[in-house]
């Protein structure tokens, strides 16, 4: 029986996926922190803090092994302590001379929290290499359609004459930036907790220092500069660089929606085998993952603003703000798991129409190329008087049902403009810009 939506046998495929299930179960979470708690006495033996034969010990005792849960959820209620209970389990499972040194000076914290550095350590491994799939997938747009023309919309309206791949090339570039912030903050986020009871290492003497290295080294994580019982920016940024990597997927995500919609038709998501829009409208396809990915990033960017509440803590330990962690750090991180996944889903095989594309630009019957309009009357007449010119021309032609080349033929204040140019200005593959020169330095850039 499963109480929550991702460990759900039927919808669990739409709120965490395999790899963050084997981080956040009963049996990932308890596996991990026995592997600290062996690490640990291993380290306190580096130390001298621990026999060696104490910790081998240890070592030998949690190795592939799992209690049973049931009984260390028993332990944990009646202690009413979050580790007591697995500890108690595991003292049963040593020989007496060894018993006395599992967890030794160690709190809770300690052990949460550097397992919460090894779990981003692992999540930035899992969305990087997602965001590199999907990054090259949009790559791969950016170059199929550097010349597929289609209209550019501003406030949801035909804007300016844009091509597929410029749209791409935006995606692409955004995607980048999350890869390259995620592995630029790692050694700020990947180090371990060990302070004892506030931090202050105090209960291991002269021996603290030697102790944490070596619990780091054999980690391969980092040391921080000071203990961070209460100081949770990192935990902060983390959460909340997830938050911005699935807002730019929903974004990714609203954008085929958008244009999934029969009356613009220019993006499909792709559809897999079997997969049916609805049960009452048999016709339906619909665009499932870019709808869904929209809702997984409002679920993470209320777990960011809760991780950022997170860094109000009190003195030098606090649980109300803590313990929050233990519920957004699983939540982000299923959530943006799904969320990478489906960025795969939907630009890996992405349907472009290019002639629905080609249809929706003509369709606007030139007025999308008002501005190069303006701007070439604006040499003539200045910038002000060729914006009123044309706008005046504009909405006189669009009332009449004109296009807009008639429109400005029948306007006598454009006669300066003659045929040949104004057939030029009124080109869309000529009003680009600097989109070709965008792109291509985009490609040559991610292919670097």
């Amino acid at each position: 029986m499963s109480a929550h939506l991702t460990d759900s046998a039927v919808f669990g495929h739409l709120w965490g996926t395999d790899e963050t299930r084997a981080m956040f179960s009963d049996e990932g979470r308890i596996r991990s922190w026995l592997d600290l708690l062996g690490t640990l006495a291993e380290a306190q033996a580096d130390a001298g803090l621990v026999p060696r034969q104490a910790a081998e010990s240890i070592l030998e005792a949690v190795t592939d092994w799992l209690p049973d849960l049931d009984e260390v959820g028993e332990l944990t209620r009646a202690t009413g302590h979050s580790t007591l209970g697995l500890i108690r389990v595991l003292e049963r499972r040593l020989p007496e001379e060894a018993r006395e040194w599992v967890y030794y000076g160690a709190t809770v914290q300690d052990l949460s929290d550097t397992w919460s550095a090894l779990v981003m350590r692992q999540m930035t491994d899992i969305v990087v290499r997602d965001l590199t799939t999907a990054r090259s997938a949009a790559v791969v747009l950016v170059r199929e359609h550097r010349a597929t023309l289609m209209s550019g919309r501003t406030h949801g309206q035909p804007g300016l004459p844009i091509t597929f791949g410029f749209k791409a090339a935006i995606w692409a570039d955004e995607l980048d930036r999350h890869i390259r912030r995620l592995e630029a903050r790692r050694s700020e986020r990947e180090v371990v907790q060990l302070g004892g009871g506030l931090g202050s290492m105090e209960f291991w003497g002269d021996a603290a220092e030697p102790m944490i290295n070596s619990f780091a080294q054999r980690l391969d994580l980092g040391v921080a500069p000071l203990p961070w019982l209460t100081a949770r920016d990192r935990f902060a940024e983390f959460i909340t660089q997830l938050a911005m990597v699935a807002a730019t997927i929903a974004k990714i995500g609203d954008e085929v929606y958008e244009l999934q919609r029969a009356e613009i038709g220019e993006l499909r998501e792709p559809l897999a085998p079997g997969t049916v829009g609805s049960i009452t409208m048999p016709h339906k396809r619909n665009p499932e993952w870019a709808e869904h990915v929209s809702t997984l990033a409002r679920l993470v960017r209320v777990n960011a603003d809760l991780a950022i509440e997170g860094m109000i803590h009190g003195h030098e330990r606090d649980g109300r703000a803590w313990k929050t962690e233990w519920v957004i750090l699983p939540e982000a991180c299923h959530f943006t798991a799904v969320s990478t996944m489906a960025a795969n889903r939907i630009l890996v095989g992405l349907e472009v129409d290019t002639d629905r594309m080609r249809a929706n630009l003509d369709a606007q019957r030139g007025y999308v190329l008002s501005e190069p309009v303006m701007r070439a009357l604006a040499d003539r007449v200045g910038k002000h008087t060729a914006h009123r010119i044309v706008y005046e021309a504009a909405l006189a032609g669009q009332a009449r049902g004109d296009d807009l080349r008639t429109a400005l033929r029948n306007d006598g204040r454009l006669e300066q403009i003659s045929d040949s140019e104004l057939d030029s200005l009124l080109d869309p593959a000529l009003a680009l810009g600097s989109i070709p020169r965008f792109i291509d330095a985009l490609v040559q850039r991610l292919d670097g």
